[in-house]
């Protein structure tokens, strides 16, 4: 057990690396919590208005589509970690005079859209950078784990924050809410001054940090296409869990918000115990592993949607949880592994933007498809896409590579795939 538990979490022997996941775990928390508190503040002032609601959330991912590019672009220019510091200040900035507006009872609505905005155009262009950096601590040797650590902490994160938030906000209000998750971004900037420059892997700025640049070098990479692209539809269509899940527990099951959050809760275990797995991953994943994972994902969740009771529903939310976080891993870890460092900032924003910028385009959809359809089609429609996605995916590369499937039953049953072209790294 002791070997399993340091193989688990072996980039925390890096100091940096270990202070830099203190202080995440500290500022996520502060975010999930921020998170619940905004919308808790926008239902009070819009007379529980969904539309509101569902305003203030694109609010927030709607600069990812204008400036990730843009951030990537700084974080291949510029000192990651100072970007970093610069970033938490914004948010601790912008928390504190949220606070202090809710405090003295001074907020409207609109102020709340302007927070939210102003979040998301921090939060657009800090992720390219936080994403990047992680290899400069930990290098390519640990990268993997690294990455899955830092999934593992923004689940534990979703997990606890929330249920805090409401606890704190029953007792307290959403104002005292609000100034304790400006403080959250106090123990980042903290842990971000006391690293070892020295022993930071800096890379040289690129000579080029245009984003043209960077897109053509990406889209000259078919190992960086595939991964992006299947991103780009199964996250878009798959991983839209805050408006499926609602839907499946208030018009389905006919239950109540706390029964919402268990299912939110079951996702969210199964997607830590994804990242925990992930973390054991040594080297770059392979294309087929990316694919496999696509289409269990897509699976489960269909199955998910076609549920005929609660409990049913919430089982299979865990390995759901579980294969939805793998595969989000698995794509990560291919794409950064597969960079040059010159590159790795822009390559990222590019990852973020379809990662993150896909729910702005696709949330609407799928909320439009489970009206028209039903509210079930929200969840077997995003699992049918994984599927398609892998299997198409898997059909383009088998012809373009010219890959044979040989299937052996003796001396036990086995599925190899036989490449008659050189294999990419």
């Amino acid at each position: 057990m002791r070997r399993q538990l340091a193989e688990t979490f072996r980039s925390l022997r890096v100091r940096n690396y270990r202070l830099f996941a203190i202080g995440q775990l500290t500022s996520l928390l502060g975010r999930w919590m921020q998170i619940v508190a905004i919308d808790w503040l926008v239902l009070e002032l819009s007379g529980n208005s969904g539309a509101a609601l569902g305003f203030v959330t694109a609010l927030q991912f709607v600069p990812v589509l204008l400036l990730s590019l843009h951030g990537g672009k700084l974080a291949d220019r510029h000192d990651k970690r100072r970007m970093l510091l610069v970033f938490n200040t914004s948010w601790l900035a912008l928390s504190a005079g949220m606070a202090v507006i809710v405090l003295i009872g001074a907020a409207q609505l609109w102020h709340i859209y302007v927070f939210a905005l102003m979040l998301g155009m921090v939060m657009a262009l800090e992720n390219p950078a936080r994403q990047s950096f992680v290899s400069e601590m930990v290098g390519t040797g640990m990268l993997p784990n690294a990455l899955s650590l830092s999934a593992a902490t923004f689940n534990s994160a979703r997990i606890v924050g929330p249920a805090i938030a409401g606890a704190l906000i029953a007792v307290v209000d959403t104002g005292p809410v609000l100034a304790i998750t400006a403080l959250t971004y106090v123990p980042p900037m903290v842990c971000l001054l006391l690293m070892n420059r020295h022993e930071l892997g800096f890379s040289e700025p690129a000579k080029d940090t245009r984003i043209r640049e960077a897109v053509s070098y990406t889209f000259r990479r078919s190992d960086l296409v595939l991964p992006l692209v299947l991103m780009f539809v199964v996250g878009g269509l798959g991983f839209n869990f805050p408006i499926t899940l609602a839907l499946l527990s208030k018009t389905v099951f006919h239950t109540g918000a706390a029964t919402f959050g268990l299912l939110t809760t079951m996702l969210a275990v199964g997607a830590l115990a994804g990242a925990l797995v992930s973390s054991r991953r040594r080297a770059r994943p392979t294309a087929h592993i990316v694919l496999a994972a696509a289409a269990i994902f897509g699976v489960l969740e269909a199955l998910v949607g076609f549920a005929p009771a609660f409990w049913v529903a919430a089982v299979l939310l865990v390995p759901t949880g579980f294969s939805m976080t793998f595969l989000a891993q698995a794509v990560n870890q291919r794409i950064q592994l597969g960079v040059d460092a010159a590159h790795r900032g822009r390559v990222m924003a590019l990852y973020i933007l379809v990662f993150l910028g896909s729910t702005p385009i696709f949330a609407p959809i799928i909320g439009w498809l489970s009206e028209v359809i039903g509210p079930r089609s929200g969840l077997w429609i995003g699992g049918l896409a994984g599927v398609f996605m892998a299997a198409t995916a898997f059909a383009v590369r088998c012809r373009k590579r010219d890959v044979h499937v040989s299937v052996e039953l003796r001396p036990r049953p086995r599925m190899r795939l036989i490449e008659t072209v050189e294999k990419a790294a």
